[in-house]
């Protein structure tokens, strides 16, 4: 029996989900420590003239963010926000920076009809670079095809629900969400292997998961040399809600990727 999947998408104060997956406060996580994730973004749409949040996202290069496919409408107005935390003040280290619509790619094998069937991630070309320092800094990926092991210490950050249906967070949330392996999250009672393709990462559980609003969110992990690698992009959780038993937050593997990437980016330059 197909699991219900709710993406981690918030459109509106209200937290619509749309489609199929999304993920939010990061269900029982913690403030972040400020600018701990200097590569984590907002992505934010136009609505009556003020950009509200909608989904995380990650800066991978000076001028591309990478996030979930789900994130995005053709219908909507997009720009990234990077160097936030707070977003009840405004801090200093923000920087906004629109997004064209001729400049939005998303993976041609995703369907909004089935997001079970993986391939939820999207590219987002900003109009200008970014200016890295202390606050905004590219995220580094993981080597092409690499599978982390079950019980592999990773946090996912991100402004999502703290509760499913609860309230959002002003400042940026992160948690300690353990990997699960394929082989347990597929079992008949976890997620099963409908749900789950070998292009996803499972990660966290019923104590700690995304929830609505940490769409398109990195999943941080720590490689050996000591840096932090983005293993994963926020992608659904269990429409029986965001912290399910055996249901934990489903990623998309950005190691599964790599090379769309970088023809994506090197088509796009």
């Amino acid at each position: 029996m197909l699991a219900l999947l709710v993406p981690l998408l918030l459109l509106n104060v209200g937290c619509r989900a749309a489609v199929l997956p999304d993920s939010s406060r990061v269900v029982n996580g913690q403030d972040a420590v400020p600018y701990s994730w200097p590569w984590q973004i907002s992505l934010q749409y136009e609505r009556d003239g003020t950009f509200r949040h909608t989904c995380g996202g990650t800066l991978i290069a000076p001028d591309w963010v990478m996030t979930a496919a789900h994130c995005i409408s053709s219908s909507l107005t997009y720009e990234v926000v990077l160097g936030e935390y707070d977003m009840s003040s405004s801090e200093g280290p923000e920087q906004r920076i629109p997004v064209a619509a001729d400049d939005i790619f998303v993976h041609p094998k995703w369907s909004s009809f089935c997001v079970a069937c993986g391939n939820d991630i999207a590219l987002l070309k900003l109009r200008r670079n970014a200016v890295l320092n202390d606050y905004v800094q590219i995220g580094r990926l993981p080597p092409a095809g690499t599978v982390l092991p079950n019980g592999y210490p990773c946090y996912l950050s991100g402004w999502g629900r703290l509760t499913t249906g609860g309230p959002l967070p002003d400042k940026l949330q992160d948690a300690l969400m353990p990997v699960v392996d394929h082989k347990q999250c597929t079992q008949p009672d976890w997620w099963g292997s409908i749900s789950i393709r070998t292009t996803m990462i499972c990660a966290g559980g019923a104590e700690q998961a995304g929830c609505n609003g940490d769409s398109g969110g990195p999943l941080n992990c720590q490689a050996e040399d000591g840096q932090w690698e983005v293993h994963g992009i926020a992608s659904f959780v269990s429409a029986l809600g965001c912290d399910a038993p055996k249901k934990p937050t489903v990623f998309t593997r950005v190691s599964a990727f790599e090379d769309w990437i970088a023809e994506t980016m090197a088509n796009n330059s």
